[in-house]
């Protein structure tokens, strides 16, 4: 006999817990494969330090819009305001998620400093330009959004009336820090994917993590997929684009990895004097030095 939609139902929350615990995770640990490699050779080389840097403001950033969406009452009567009454998708998982995430990011950070570890020296022990540059941007722009907000008279409304809706309030801050990390996520692996071309070799990037990545990525959009679904609204979606975005940048990031990995350099070592991607030759040998 065929199940009833209302027994389908009955399982989907249940379903959807499994995978957002899940998903948290492959995410977590694939954190793990990246730091234990560098240590297991002694070295970076073969990654940049700008990976772990931007993403140590990126999970800034998502660890403070999780908390906001998940603690704070302004936040959430705002997002409700907006979204037909319906509450934010964030889930504790993702709470603890961005924490662990963030403390893993310093961790790895940690490894291109040669005097805490004692790793060999690397060319890309120093951030790029382009990278200092970018996370310079999304402060500004966070605190730009900031003045504009103190100075808006409807900033802390939460009632049904069009101030609440239109006008700029807290919620806005919150999601201009949650851009941060979907700007974040859409550029971070720009600079590692660049190294392995130019290098023509994934040597020291480890493929397990980004499979872990994947992995979590897949059952993170299931989630929130079916999250909104039994809310009976799509806002889920539109109105936690974070979530939506990191899953499917990522996953297409690691599409890209896999196939350098496992098609276009198999089996290659690279150049071990190879430079990083986003120096010039010149400035990099000078950092060495």
């Amino acid at each position: 006999m065929a199940s009833s939609p209302e027994s389908s139902s009955s399982w989907l929350p249940v379903i959807s817990t499994a995978c957002g615990w899940i998903y948290f995770f492959c995410w977590s640990a694939s954190f793990y494969p990246q730091p234990t490699l560098n240590f297991r050779r002694g070295t970076t080389r073969g990654t940049t330090v700008d990976f772990p840097l931007i993403n140590i403001l990126g999970f800034v950033a998502y660890l403070s819009s999780n908390l906001a969406f998940y603690y704070s009452p302004l936040i959430r009567a705002q997002y409700a305001a907006r979204n037909h009454g319906l509450t934010p998708t964030v889930q504790f998982n993702d709470v603890v998620f961005a924490a662990h995430a963030l403390l893993m990011c310093l961790v790895i950070y940690s490894q291109y400093v040669p005097r805490i570890w004692g790793f060999a020296p690397n060319a890309g022990n120093r951030p790029s330009r382009p990278i200092l540059g970018l996370t310079a941007g999304c402060v500004v722009g966070v605190l730009v959004v900031v003045c504009v907000v103190l100075g808006s008279p409807g900033r802390n409304d939460t009632g049904p009336g069009p101030a609440a809706r239109e006008a700029w309030n807290w919620l806005d801050v919150v999601y201009a820090v949650s851009y941060v990390k979907l700007i974040v996520t859409v550029v971070k692996y720009t600079p590692q994917m660049v190294w392995n071309y130019r290098n023509k070799s994934t040597r020291g990037w480890s493929i397990e993590g980004l499979m872990l990545d994947f992995a979590g990525g897949v059952l993170s959009l299931v989630q929130l997929v079916i999250d909104s679904y039994l809310q009976g609204d799509w806002s889920g979606i539109t109105g936690n684009p974070v979530k939506f975005g990191l899953g499917n940048v990522s996953m297409v990031y690691d599409l890209i990895f896999f196939a350098q990995h496992w098609v276009l350099y198999r089996g290659a070592d690279g150049k071990e004097d190879e430079t990083d991607s986003l120096l010039g030759r010149e400035e990099a040998g000078r950092r060495i030095d």
